[in-house]
C-alpha cells in the first residue's frame, strides 16, 4: 500500500492559512484516478452538472500539484492525463441510451491499473462499487444524482461499505444507513463568472426542462410577476413531450423567451443581467449548481425549498426560499432588497473550487485510513 500523508502549506510569512487565517493541511501529492462518466465530454460543451463539476475538480487538483489521470470521453480536454474511454461523448456520439455497458471497458481498464494510484474518486454512482470491492486501492463515490427510487435498493443494501460523498446533506436522506465519509459542495473557479453589481429587468431560468424542474410553474411566476422572463436550458428526448405540451405553448417573446442551451462563456452575461434567477424545482435537489452561478454573477435566487435549497441558500441574504406561487410572486416583488454584493460574497465564502478540492484532499485522506493506507500524521 502506497503511503498518503499530510502536509502544511504556508503563505510567505511561513503560517499555514487560509483567506479566514485558519491553518489548512493539504496531501502531499497524490496519484488520483478521476472517473467520469462518458455521456458528456470532460468539460461539457452545453449542459452537464457532473461533467462540469469533474472538470473544475481536476484541473484545480492538477493546479495544487497533484499527479491526475482523467478517465473520461476521448474529446475531453484536460492538463491531467486523458484515458479516453471511448472515443466521444456517448450523447454527441448518439450512444447515450447504451450508457451503462459502454462504460464497463472504461472501468475495467482503470481496475486493473488500480495499483498506479493512491486513491480513485468515481463520479459514476453506483457502477462502480463492484469493482472497488474487489480491489486494493481505495475508491471515494461522489453521488451526484437522487437516491430515492426505491427499484434500486437493493444495490444500495449489498454494498453498504462503500465510501461515498454527498454533495448536500440532503441528499443522503433516502440512504442514512451508507458509509458517509462528508459531504462536499460543488464549487467554481472564482473567475469563472462575472459579477454585476446591477440588477437586471428579466427573471431567468437556467439549465435543463424538465417535469422536475417545473419549468411551467416558473413561467407562471413570471407572468403573474409581469416581469419579463427567459430561458437558457436544454430539452432531453425524455422531456420533449413536456416540452411540446406545456411549454412551447406559453412561449411569446419578449414576455417569455426560450434562448435554448448556452455555453459556459454567455452565463455571465445571462444571469449577471438577470433580476433573479427562478429555481422552481419540485424533486429532491441533490445539490443545485444552477443556483451557485446565479450568486457568483450577484444574482439572487428565488426557489422552492426542495432537497440541497435550503443548505444552498440563506432566506432573505441570498434570495427567498417559497413554496406556492403567490409565495414566490411576492418574493419577485422583493428581491431587490437582497444585495448583490452579499450574493458574491457568499459564493467567494462557500462555493469555489479551491474550497471544493480541499476539501476532497481531506477525504481521500480518510478513505485512505478506514481502507487500511497508512498515514503519517
Amino acid at each position: 500500500m502506497s503511503t498518503i500523508q499530510p502536509i502544511v502549506t504556508a503563505n510567505p510569512n511561513g503560517a499555514a492559512s487560509q483567506p479566514n487565517g485558519h491553518a489548512v493541511h493539504r496531501t502531499r501529492p497524490l496519484r488520483i484516478a478521476q472517473l467520469a462518466p462518458l455521456y458528456e465530454r470532460i468539460p461539457p460543451e452545453l449542459y452537464g452538472g457532473t461533467e462540469r463539476v469533474v472538470s473544475y475538480l481536476t484541473e484545480e487538483l492538477v493546479r495544487r500539484g497533484h499527479e491526475v489521470t482523467l478517465f473520461a470521453s476521448g474529446d475531453s480536454q484536460t492538463s491531467a492525463r486523458l484515458m479516453p474511454g471511448f472515443p466521444r461523448s456517448l450523447r454527441l456520439a448518439g450512444l447515450a441510451q447504451m450508457g451503462p455497458p459502454l462504460h464497463l471497458p472504461m472501468l475495467t481498464e482503470l481496475y486493473e491499473s488500480g495499483d498506479r494510484y493512491d486513491i480513485i474518486h468515481s463520479h459514476v454512482d453506483y457502477w462502480s462499487f463492484p469493482f472497488a470491492r474487489l480491489f486494493a486501492t481505495p475508491t471515494v463515490s461522489t453521488m451526484h444524482g437522487r437516491l430515492d427510487v426505491e427499484a434500486l435498493r437493493p444495490i444500495y443494501d449489498r454494498f453498504r461499505d462503500m465510501a461515498l460523498v454527498s454533495i448536500s446533506d440532503a441528499q443522503r436522506a433516502p440512504l442514512p444507513e451508507m458509509n458517509w465519509i462528508g459531504t462536499v459542495y460543488h464549487g467554481l473557479p472564482s473567475d469563472l463568472l462575472d459579477f454585476n453589481p446591477s440588477p437586471g429587468k428579466y427573471l431567468a431560468f437556467l439549465g435543463r426542462i424538465s417535469p422536475e424542474k417545473r419549468t411551467d410553474l416558473a413561467i407562471d411566476v413570471a407572468l403573474r410577476a409581469g416581469i419579463p422572463f427567459k430561458i437558457a436550458a436544454k430539452v432531453d428526448a425524455v422531456d420533449r413531450e413536456y416540452f411540446e405540451t406545456l411549454i412551447k405553448p406559453r412561449l411569446s417573446p419578449p414576455d417569455v423567451e426560450y434562448i435554448g442551451e448556452i455555453g459556459e462563456h454567455e452565463k455571465s452575461e445571462f444571469l449577471g443581467n438577470a433580476l433573479a434567477l427562478l429555481f422552481t424545482i419540485d424533486w429532491p435537489e441533490p445539490f443545485g449548481l444552477a443556483m451557485i452561478e446565479s450568486l457568483a454573477c450577484g444574482t439572487p435566487v428565488i426557489a422552492r425549498p426542495c432537497g440541497s435549497v435550503p443548505e444552498i441558500l440563506r432566506n432573505g441574504k441570498t434570495g427567498f426560499i417559497a413554496s406556492s406561487v403567490e409565495e414566490l410572486v411576492a418574493a419577485t416583488k422583493q428581491v431587490d432588497r437582497i444585495s448583490r454584493a452579499d450574493c458574491r460574497a457568499e459564493f467567494e465564502a462557500r462555493f469555489t473550487v479551491d474550497r471544493m478540492a480541499e476539501q476532497y484532499e481531506a477525504l481521500y485522506l480518510r478513505a485512505g485510513a478506514t481502507q487500511g493506507q497508512h498515514i503519517t500524521p
